[in-house]
């Protein structure tokens, strides 16, 4: 087997923890052109972990340029071995089996989201696929659980494309028995062993009502009924050690999600955790009960918060010893280490070995060590507010050098993009952003913006974006442009926008409901046309639908819907685009298909536009494989720089090993024509 060492990955921890400073200004020439591949490359590792028993770590690394798991003797954790073969899209995740006898990842085939379950020896290197399921069957690791060793709970829609029906695994046999056919829930809800205890029946309102199942998995009682304003804040996350207490994340006869544990002889609900202001994000629980211990919220950054002496220690020490933000990742089962990660906004992240008993955080490796020494920018959290009086916390990054003092104001206006997020449940956070960093180094200010319909900080500015698709949602993200204009930030002519899946639709609702207000954009699998996106989802999002699409957007097969779905597309406003946009696509998206971008760029054509199009045959709901992000940023960056004005790095062979299809509009960046399509 092939070794690695970590050993200078983790030399570079203690000069990348410290960024660099703006003591005078600088011309932004004065500052290196940080080379796309340290940015969008694959990183040295990443994702470590310890083994329950402690004997082992592992982590995710290239191996002939592709992600592969890698484990270590914990007692030597910089000189590793690879234990998986993977050699076309790589792997992406990993986590221990409850005994440590193996590494257990999911992995789709380009990008379809059909997901199975791979077994992979740490001591052989032999791998297995234990769920060998025919063709668009998907496979969930729905439980791996300490009373449970040797055996792993899988759910998959074999039977019935929308449902989810469990079965246990034995991983070192392979064979699997049936726990429970799905009658028609949304979601089960085991214990620790397994057992299904609730499910989640869809109500006709779009909520829920989490009920007790019988033993022939009928319903029984309800446990809780959710309505449909609270289904985004509110679930069931866990059940105690001794499955007689489940605990929840709950919105309901509240504004923020707060912690709530509810005792099943009982019936008795206690109040654990009650954020003031911002929804509860992460909880750290005891390793032998489950009892939460800690918990953090996250406003304008992560903060975590102690319910116990023992843990405000452990909490307090880890501030000591780390700048920025952190993460419990990985745990012994006797609890006496962990992998903590840390970082910050100039920091892409460092891990460490934190042994409880010595009291030692021993560094470990650093993501990005190439980028120690680059000129990585703060990042400014704000709270904008939007035309009717919402708080928007946002996210700011200026070029290197334009902000001397640190403000959070450039001496002069600079040319501006606005990246929107994507879900659109979903949020935008402080710390290491790869196009942040990215986009200003080359010489523009980058503006992110948690618009109504983003999750973290309460149902009711959740709950704000119903009926606001292209409507309130993107007024957000306009009037964050104009208080960026009117501090000095942007120039008003060179705003661009982009981003990806909901930050696709915000972009394409940009340029066709707005486009005096950009000079251009960038459009990452985003739906041209709210109606098909919605009709070409996924059987398994089925049960879901009526509680986040269908009441925030609409229901296609209602006639006035539909009518007004269209109207809320780019699609439907074609003639009113007049600015360049570049689309990007993964030809096996599940969620924004193909036919999205083959639409809007068909239809751009038709009116003569300027619109530049790549696709990718072997991707999906992004670019996941480092050759094609490679290709596909490149052309973004020339793209950006032909329209905002800003530095590039010329596209030379970032088309290299890709499987790109440039499909149109090759003439509008500078060096895309000499590219040969396809790789």
């Amino acid at each position: 087997m092939k070794k690695i060492s970590l050993a200078a990955a983790a030399l570079a921890g203690s000069a990348l923890m410290t960024g660099v400073g703006h003591a005078e200004h600088h011309a932004l020439s004065d500052y290196e052109l940080i080379d796309r591949d340290e940015l969008f490359g694959n990183p040295v590792a990443s994702q470590g972990r310890i083994s329950p028993d402690g004997q082992w770590v592992s982590w995710i690394a290239p191996d002939e340029g592709v992600m592969n798991v890698w484990v270590a003797s914990a007692s030597d954790p910089s000189n590793g071995k690879v234990v998986t073969d993977d050699r076309h899209r790589g792997i992406s995740n990993h986590q221990w089996t409850v005994d440590s006898q193996y590494v257990l990842f999911v992995k789709d085939n380009d990008g379809d989201e059909n997901f199975h379950v791979y077994a992979a020896n740490p001591e052989t290197g032999e791998t297995r696929d234990l769920t060998p399921l025919p063709d668009g069957i998907r496979a969930q690791l729905m439980g791996a659980s300490r009373d449970r060793p040797g055996v792993i709970l899988v759910g998959t829609n074999e039977r019935n494309p929308q449902l989810t029906d469990l079965y246990e695994y034995n991983i070192e046999t392979g064979e699997r028995t049936l726990v429970a056919e799905n009658p028609g829930y949304a979601a089960w809800v085991t214990d620790n062993t397994y057992k299904p205890r609730m499910a989640l029946a869809p109500q006709p309102d779009g909520g829920m009502k989490a009920v007790y199942l019988n033993e022939d998995m009928t319903p029984g009682e309800v446990f809780a009924d959710i309505p449909s304003e609270d289904m985004l804040n509110t679930n069931i996350v866990g059940f105690s050690r001794d499955n007689n207490t489940v605990y929840m994340i709950d919105s309901r006869e509240r504004n923020l999600a707060a912690g709530f544990a509810i005792d099943l002889t009982t019936g008795e609900r206690s109040l654990l955790i009650e954020p003031d202001k911002a929804d509860l994000s992460r909880v750290l629980v005891d390793n032998e009960t489950y009892e939460p211990i800690a918990y953090s919220t996250n406003y304008l950054q992560e903060e975590w918060q102690a319910l116990n002496d023992e843990a405000a220690k452990e909490l307090q020490f880890l501030s000591s010893k780390i700048d920025g933000e952190y993460q419990i990742l990985s745990r012994t089962e006797d609890d006496s280490k962990w992998i903590v990660w840390g970082g910050s906004a100039e920091a892409p992240g460092q891990y460490h070995v934190y042994d409880r008993t010595a009291l030692t955080l021993t560094p470990w490796f650093v993501t990005r060590p190439d980028l120690a020494d680059a000129p990585l920018q703060p990042m400014h959290p704000l709270e904008l507010k939007s035309s009717d009086g919402k708080t928007l916390v946002s996210y700011l990054t200026l070029p290197p050098g334009s902000d001397p003092d640190g403000d959070g104001r450039p001496d002069e206006a600079v040319p501006m993009l606005l990246w929107v997020h994507g879900g659109p449940w979903a949020r935008d956070s402080y710390g290491y952003n790869t196009v942040h960093q990215w986009m200003a180094n080359r010489g523009y200010a980058v503006l992110s913006v948690n618009y109504r319909g983003s999750t973290g900080f309460g149902k009711d500015f959740t709950n704000a974006a119903v009926g606001e698709f292209a409507g309130k949602m993107h007024t957000d993200l306009i009037d964050a442009v104009d208080w960026a204009i009117s501090e000095g930030i942007a120039q008003e002519d060179k705003v661009a926008i982009g981003g990806g899946s909901y930050g696709g639709y915000a972009t394409l609702t940009g340029v066709a409901f707005t486009p005096d207000r950009f000079a251009c954009g960038v459009d990452i699998v985003g739906p041209s046309s709210l109606v098909t996106l919605i009709e070409s989802f996924p059987e398994y999002w089925k049960p879901f639908l009526a509680g986040t699409w269908y009441r925030y957007v609409g229901d296609p097969a209602d006639p006035e819907q539909r009518k007004d779905l269209l109207a809320r597309s780019a699609i439907s406003r074609i003639d009113d685009i007049r600015v360049p946009l570049l689309v990007g696509q993964g030809g096996n998206d599940p969620r924004v298909t193909k036919q999205e971008a083959d639409n809007l760029v068909e239809a751009m054509q038709a009116k003569n536009l300027p619109v530049t199009y790549i696709n990718y045959p072997d991707e999906g709901h992004g670019f996941q494989k480092p050759e094609n992000r490679l290709s596909f940023f490149a052309a973004m960056e020339g793209f950006l720089g032909t329209c905002l004005g800003g530095r590039t790095q010329p596209i030379g062979d970032s088309f290299e090993g890709s499987s790109a299809e440039i499909l149109a509009g090759a003439e509008y960046v500078e060096g895309l024509g000499d590219v040969e399509s396809g790789g």
